[in-house]
Parts: C-alpha cells; sequence; structure tokens
C-alpha cells in the first residue's frame, strides 16, 4: 500500500473497503480538452489511464478531474504525472488554505471557487501546472472556466498559441474576476439594509448585518490568499512560466487587489450599518422616553393641585379651611386652572421643539 492510501486508510478499515472505494470510478469525471495552434481534441474519458498518452505530447493538455471520491484513479494520475503523494492528499483535504508550492517540474496551486446563493460557500480548486500540462481537480460538477473552454474551441490565436502556463493563468484569472459579481450583490444588499436602517430597523435587520458580515469574512479569508497566490506565481522563477505569461498574472494579481479593497470596503460598512442599528434603536428610544417625559411634566403640576384638594379638611372644623371648599364656583375653577396650566406647558414644549 503507497503512502497515499497509508494515509488515507481510516484505522481499522477492512482492506476491502478502500478497495471499493477504488471501484467507483463512475463516480470521478475525467475532461481533457488537448490543443495547438492547429489542432483542437476535447472529450470526456472513461478511464483515467486513458489520459496517460498525453503526457509526453507537445501540445498543450488541459485535464479536469471532477469529484474527489475515488481514490485509485487519482493515485493512478499522480503517478503517471509524477506528483508528490503530499499535493495529492492536499488535493483531498478540500479545507485547504489558497497557497502555491513550487515542486520543480510542476507548480501546485490551490485556489477557491465562491458560489454564491442562500448562503456563500466555497468550493476547492486545485491545480498542477507542467510544461505542457495542466491538470485541474474540482469537488462538484460546474464552474466559471466555460468562457476560458470557449476561447480555445473558438480558436483565439493568444491562448491556442500559449502554453499551459497562459492556460493557468486564464483559469486563475476567472476565479478572481468571479468575487466581483458576488461582491456587487453585496453591495446591493448592503444599500437595501442601509435604508431600511434609517426608515425602520428591527430585530431581523440586526440579523440580517451580522449575516452579511459573516459571509464578507468568509469571502476574505478566500480572497486575500488568493492575491499572494497570483504574486507569487508572477515573481517565481520556473521554466513552466513564461516572461509573456508574468504579464497577465500582474493584471490578475491587479484584479485580486480590486477583490480585496472591494472587500474591506464592504466590510467598513456592514460594521458602520451596525454602529447605525444602535444609534437608530438608541434614537428610537430617546424619541419615546422624551414623548413620556413631556406627558409627565404636564401631568405633575395638575397631580399636584389634585393631591392638594384631595386631603378632604373639613371647613367647619379646621381653622386652616380652604376657601375654595365651599365656593360655589370653586370645582370648576379648579378644572379651568389645570387645563390652563397643561395648555400653558405644551405650547412652550412645542415652541422648545420637544414635541
Amino acid at each position: 500500500m503507497s503512502l497515499w492510501k497509508k494515509r488515507f486508510s481510516a484505522p481499522g478499515t477492512a482492506p476491502g473497503t478502500l478497495r471499493a472505494a477504488e471501484q467507483r470510478v463512475e463516480t470521478v469525471r475525467v475532461e481533457v480538452i488537448d490543443y495547438g495552434p492547429d489542432h483542437l481534441e476535447e472529450r470526456t474519458v472513461e478511464r483515467v489511464e486513458d489520459t496517460f498518452v498525453y503526457r509526453d505530447r507537445s501540445s498543450v493538455t488541459w485535464i479536469n478531474v471532477i469529484g474527489l471520491h475515488d481514490l485509485g484513479p487519482l493515485e493512478r494520475l499522480g503517478e503517471r504525472f509524477g506528483l508528490h503523494p503530499l499535493t495529492l492528499e492536499d488535493v483531498l483535504n478540500t479545507h485547504q488554505r489558497p497557497k502555491l508550492e513550487d515542486y520543480g517540474d510542476y507548480q501546485f496551486v490551490v485556489m477557491k471557487l465562491v458560489h454564491a446563493g442562500e448562503r456563500i460557500e466555497t468550493e476547492q480548486i486545485s491545480m498542477f501546472l507542467g510544461y505542457n500540462f495542466l491538470i485541474t481537480f474540482q469537488e462538484v460538477p460546474g464552474d466559471v472556466f466555460e468562457p476560458v473552454r470557449e476561447r480555445i474551441r473558438k480558436g483565439r490565436p493568444r491562448i491556442r498559441g500559449a502554453g499551459a502556463d497562459y492556460l493557468a493563468y486564464a483559469l486563475l484569472d476567472a476565479l478572481v474576476d468571479h468575487f466581483f459579481p458576488v461582491l456587487e450583490a453585496y453591495g446591493e444588499k448592503i444599500e437595501a439594509l442601509e435604508d431600511e436602517l434609517v426608515d425602520n430597523p428591527t430585530t431581523d435587520t440586526l440579523a440580517r448585518i451580522h449575516g452579511i458580515k459573516k459571509e464578507l469574512l468568509l469571502l476574505r479569508r478566500a480572497a486575500w490568499p488568493q492575491r499572494e497566490v497570483v504574486n507569487g506565481l508572477e515573481r517565481l522563477e520556473s521554466a513552466n512560466l513564461r516572461k509573456e505569461t508574468r504579464v497577465f498574472l500582474r493584471d490578475c494579481y491587479d484584479h485580486a487587489i480590486q477583490v480585496m479593497d472591494m472587500l474591506e470596503t464592504y466590510r467598513d460598512l456592514a460594521s458602520g450599518m451596525l454602529d447605525v442599528y444602535l444609534s437608530s434603536v438608541s434614537n428610537r428610544m430617546n424619541e419615546v422616553m422624551k414623548v413620556l417625559t413631556i406627558m409627565a411634566s404636564i401631568f405633575i403640576p395638575l397631580t399636584f393641585i389634585a393631591g392638594i384638594y384631595g386631603m378632604n379638611f373639613d371647613p367647619q372644623a379646621s381653622p386652616w379651611n380652604m376657601p375654595e371648599l365651599g365656593w360655589r364656583w370653586g370645582y370648576p375653577a379648579v378644572w379651568l386652572v389645570m387645563l390652563g396650566i397643561g395648555g400653558a406647558l405644551f405650547v412652550y414644549f412645542r415652541r422648545k421643539e420637544w414635541l
């Protein structure tokens, strides 16, 4: 058993278990595009061994493996193309941080593909760049590489006349540029939340703000190291990377910087929205307290007057009697005084713009 199989065989696993996993070849789909300036061959092979004939060709070969369920096909592909078992281990460990590793004859690159739906999900894209081949590994079907495939099919001279390093640049550029529509969607969400914060902030608004902050953090964790990967490729001294391709990698690096700038801007806006939410809730509470305080201020003197007349002095028995108690118009007069005081306070608060 190879080092790779030893690393991925769980302790106590029966020998037949791993063999059964190797036989599930149908769970792995292998797509091959072999091209040059004057020819193009595109097909889906049934067995990974069918790709071995492309190893020693002078044309550019792109082998795309979809599905990481079966160990056997991946291991045989690695043995034929001289891929280190540790890099194949990283292919299966899909929680890798985007990175670049130089193995001399080939470069191993890990990138992240962002899937935007109800929530953000990331998929690991692994690449092996050789002088005349590029091998990519995807977790699930569906990617952002179809425009690159169309450029190859239509015979665009730039990509058809270049090497595998330009193909790797085109795929990296597609992965980096895919961040822009995702971030634009988050920009629209942030604008809508800002309007809601001003009009009617609720606890649901707070939950969505926290959700956006978490998803932007996930995007940042994917985008930040990818910028370093592209920069590392552009500076790497290797025969697999031609001087002409480095110019395009520099442009891809600029795109990665723009992605980071947008991410940092949206993260600042999301953090600011949290402050705006707290300020809005505080202002609404202050408005409520102000109204309650004004109402209490109006009724305090009225309560004072009513309290005095609620002491129930007997005008016949006490020398310190209240003359209004025996006055015929005392009751309506007290009402007029109370209404006058309340009205005067109301007018005063309106002039102070407290109401």
